[in-house]
């Protein structure tokens, strides 16, 4: 009976030493290298963390051995070691991070840059623009005034042959007589009065006589150079503001009378018209005569 039980109790006792010596070795896997450290010593030493490049990267599978996947045995180091991969990962991220943040930085600081010299290069253009803008004007104001200028010179040009009608005054004479009588005179000294300080006028002078031929031309000159040696003597008007014309007896005008056809001539006078040019004075005065200065022809 005894030899039977024996029999019976060895395969689980065979059971239990087999599990026992699998412990001892997985105890002794787990063991460091070296025999003089202890598990204490061992779990505070820092572990030497291995370059980037020769990090295991999270797409590689882990080598755990015996146990396959899952130690259920772990250590720190067993943890280090799972967790290298995902520090190096971490590690990549931070320097793409960096540089991508240095990259961001230099882009900003060339903008800007770019910025502030087309910023820079637009001021200048305004402020060349502006400055051309106002020699512009300036030119254009010029350019208005010489025109008005050259408008003004062309006026003066064409005023300095322009002469009208101001007044007039009639001179008669008694017939075969050259003499002035009072009354001439007045009217003479009052039109040579009236002409001092005066610039830019003629005095045209008709002398008209009856006669025909030579005879009625003689006649009138006397009498144009009677009154045109008054006035130079008597009043000092300049001989070359007069003009005289010596018609003897051809008609006067029609114009002239007012009549609708031409009058002959019957008695002796002389007739001054006051010529003034456009550009006489230059404060606007022109010589005029009352309506008493102004004679009519005596008969």
């Amino acid at each position: 009976m005894i030899r039977s039980a024996s029999r019976i109790l060895f395969p689980g006792q065979a059971a239990v030493l087999a599990l026992a010596s699998a412990l001892c070795v997985s105890a002794a896997a787990q063991q460091p290298a070296t025999g003089t450290s202890t598990p204490d010593a061992t779990a505070t030493q820092p572990s030497a963390t291995p370059p980037p490049a020769s990090q295991p990267k999270l797409s590689q599978p882990a080598q755990e051995g015996f146990w396959g996947k899952v130690n259920p045995f772990a250590r720190k180091k067993w943890v280090d070691r799972r967790l290298d991969p995902v520090r190096g990962e971490l590690n990549e991220l931070d320097e793409v991070n960096a540089k991508n943040a240095q990259d961001i930085k230099d882009v900003d600081a060339r903008a800007q840059a770019g910025i502030t010299k087309a910023q820079t290069t637009a001021d200048s253009a305004n402020q060349v623009a502006t400055a051309a803008g106002q020699q512009a004007q300036q030119a254009n104001t010029i350019a208005g005034q010489a025109s008005g200028k050259v408008d003004q010179i062309n006026g003066t040009v064409k005023g300095l042959d322009q002469y009208s009608q101001k007044n007039t005054v009639s001179i008669a004479f008694r017939r075969g007589s050259s003499t002035l009588n009072a009354d001439d005179k007045k009217q003479l000294d009052d039109l040579a009065t009236a002409l001092t300080g005066h610039q830019g006028y003629l005095l045209e002078v008709e002398a008209h006589a009856p006669g025909a031929g030579s005879v009625g031309i003689q006649n009138s000159n006397r009498l144009a150079e009677t009154v045109k040696r008054y006035l130079v003597v008597q009043h000092d008007i300049p001989v070359y503001r007069m003009h005289a014309v010596a018609l003897g007896n051809a008609p006067v005008s029609a114009a002239e009378t007012g009549d609708t056809k031409a009058t002959p001539v019957r008695t002796s006078y002389v007739e001054l018209r006051l010529m003034e040019n456009s550009l006489a004075a230059q404060d606007g005065s022109t010589p005029r005569l009352t309506p008493s200065q102004t004679g009519a022809v005596q008969p």
